[in-house]
């Protein structure tokens, strides 16, 4: 089996369409699409089914994935081996997490790690969606809730906590609920559909107040949590906000702020193979460090 065109196909499951594999791989779609009829042909199966939204593997499809994960990453773990970075804090690492905790806390705070390790080349890929650790699409992962892969490395990082805000302009017009029932007098945005949410419990807001802990009716829904605060900033209503993404933006206001959410625990995850790399110990005692200076 050609190695190449296994490492194409390995791609192309991941991306779910020749499109998002170009990108990736930077090949043409028609290129990569001879590559999967090549494989196709040489082992007599058909790998993928083709739909319209995108191409989704067959039985034969996913078993070659599964083993082609396997042996990728088996691969990456020989790889960081066998560079001898164990002790030396240099090199390129990657790290992911939510869009709205990278964008808003994290992203600030790396141009100082930047400076105390000029040697190691930074890249961070925000998602709400998680990514596989295991297989090295990231090295770093600050997850929004306890990973179940035991083959993770784990310590609880932060609690997140959460309140309903309000802009100053909205709850000038609409009145300043003094209690739970006057939420019903008020206007919900809340999270959408689209990719999974980075929150536990997204809408706990919708019930607070209600009769028999019947949700309200949203007037809208964002499936983004930076895309919430911008639509309660712009005043179209309250809606249940991490504290830590609400620090110094103006002209918004905590509602009832004795009434919070859940919480959401955050955890810092990356492989047992990179238990001992320099790299990766340097961003954990430093992101643990500007952690204890926050308040969250």
């Amino acid at each position: 089996m050609d190695w190449d065109k296994l490492k194409i196909f390995h791609t192309v499951a991941e991306a779910g369409s020749f499109t998002n594999a170009s990108t990736i791989l930077n090949l043409s779609q028609s290129a990569i699409s001879r590559q999967i009829q090549s494989l196709e042909s040489e082992l007599k199966i058909h790998l993928f089914e083709r739909h319209a939204r995108g191409l989704v593997l067959t039985t034969n499809g996913e078993y070659l994935y599964k083993t082609a994960n396997e042996v990728i990453s088996k691969l990456k773990d020989v790889e960081a081996t066998l560079s001898d970075e164990k002790d030396k804090i240099h090199g390129k690492l990657t790290v992911t997490t939510v869009v709205s905790f990278g964008t808003t806390w994290l992203t600030p705070r790396i141009q100082e790690f930047m400076t105390l390790h000029p040697e190691i080349e930074i890249e961070l890929i925000f998602d709400d969606k998680e990514l596989d650790l295991s297989t090295r699409q990231a090295d770093i992962g600050i997850f929004m809730r306890r990973p179940k892969q035991l083959n993770y490395i784990q310590k609880k990082l932060i609690d997140l906590h959460y309140h309903i805000y309000g802009s100053t302009k909205y709850l000038e017009k609409n009145g300043h609920p003094k209690k739970l029932s006057d939420l019903n007098k008020h206007r919900f945005i809340t999270y959408g559909r689209g990719a999974p949410s980075p929150v536990f419990n997204p809408d706990w807001a919708l019930k607070l107040g209600s009769k028999d802990n019947k949700k309200r009716k949203p007037v809208m829904r964002v499936n983004s949590v930076y895309g919430l605060l911008l639509a309660v900033q712009s005043g179209v209503g309250l809606a249940a906000l991490p504290d830590y993404i609400t620090v110094n933006v103006p002209n918004i206001t905590k509602v009832l702020p004795d009434t919070e959410g859940p919480l959401t625990e955050t955890h810092f995850v990356y492989p047992q193979s990179l238990r001992n790399v320099g790299k990766v110990k340097a961003f954990r005692n430093f992101l643990f460090s500007k952690v204890s200076e926050w308040k969250f």
